[in-house]
């Protein structure tokens, strides 16, 4: 039998090591925390600047815009009181002088391998889509992910009325609502125009009932 101070010498050894992994795992929770916390302003700019970028690309350059928010089925200038206005769902409308130009609208649904990402500029006047850019994907490299890379593509959502409807290369009618979509990279670039589709169907009518109300956005 083992001796009960050999016993017991191992149980203190045993005992001391829980204490230092404990130790070593709160000081390195603390130091990530901490880094988190000191990073997370950055991040929160540089997130803010990639979607006032997006947004003035996909409306060409509007001199100013304006946040919406989408509160019970209604578009509104300002959050409701004590709501996290990051947690909101937002529109931009953006303008030229005192004339609206039109709204910035991101939307996000799944594509070939993750969710795709996007903002579309629409000109509820026309029915058009004004511009479109991917903010984020996960598409497979060399294929999918050309529906950022692929300039030719990107170009087709520069004043392409709604509803689109994706075509093949060579078989399209050129009818105003076509895109074209990418060789190789059909399911990716067909979940592009089904995300813009999907997402004016559920909110042009809260973006027509903010225009009736306000004159200064027809």
């Amino acid at each position: 039998m083992r001796a009960p101070a050999a016993a017991q010498s191992e149980a203190t050894t045993a005992a001391r090591l829980v204490k230092v992994l404990g130790g070593a795992g709160a000081v390195a929770g603390l130091a990530i925390v901490t880094a988190f916390l000191a990073t997370k302003p950055r991040i929160e700019a540089n997130r803010a600047r990639a979607v006032q970028a997006a947004i003035e690309e996909v409306l060409r350059q509007p001199d100013r815009y304006e946040t919406l928010y989408v509160v019970n089925d209604r578009l509104a200038a300002q959050p409701p009181a004590g709501a996290d206005a990051s947690r909101l769902e937002q529109v931009y409308l953006g303008y030229r002088g005192a004339t609206a130009i039109g709204f910035a609208v991101t939307a996000a649904e799944a594509g070939f391998q993750d969710l795709i990402h996007l903002i579309f500029g629409y000109d509820p006047a026309t029915g058009t889509i004004i511009g479109m850019r991917v903010l984020d994907n996960r598409e497979t490299p060399g294929l999918g992910d050309k529906i950022v890379r692929d300039s030719g593509f990107v170009a087709e959502f520069d004043s392409v009325v709604l509803p689109l409807r994706g075509v093949k290369a060579g078989q399209g009618q050129d009818s105003p609502g076509e895109v074209h979509m990418i060789t190789g990279a059909t399911i990716s670039s067909r979940a592009v125009i089904r995300i813009i589709n999907n997402r004016i169907q559920r909110l042009r009518p809260l973006l027509d009932a903010y225009r009736a109300a306000r004159p200064e956005a027809r």
